[in-house]
């Protein structure tokens, strides 16, 4: 089976596609970076929906969610976009844990896998 790497580099790629499953590094928002939760939800979301579709499947694939916020005060703010987000009777499993993240401007990251079509 033949793997397919993401926007790869150096230290790691930004998704992977292997046997049927899309798996993403974890997304910050790197275009709202010290935002609020909600904003950075938003930038991550559609950074991921560009992940999906370019391993060709979308959110309404989603097998499962991770997602860290560096503070769980936030949690109200990620739903309030996440919620929305989602597609209606396909959510994924998911976790969400309260963690410090690789930069304080940043506090959320989500990683998520999706089924792709083989």
């Amino acid at each position: 089976m033949t793997i397919k790497r993401i926007k790869s580099g150096p230290r790691m790629s930004q998704a992977v596609v292997y046997n049927g499953v899309v798996s993403t590094a974890g997304q910050v928002a790197q275009n709202a970076a010290g935002g609020t939760a909600a904003e950075q939800t938003a930038d991550i979301l559609q950074a991921i929906d560009e992940l999906l579709a370019q391993a060709g499947t979308d959110k309404s694939q989603l097998l499962t969610a991770t997602i860290w916020l560096a503070d769980m005060a936030d949690f109200a703010g990620l739903n309030s976009v996440w919620d929305k987000w989602v597609v209606d009777g396909a959510t994924p499993t998911r976790a969400c844990v309260e963690s410090k993240l690789a930069a304080p401007q940043y506090t959320v990251e989500i990683a998520v896998t999706a089924a792709v079509a083989v």
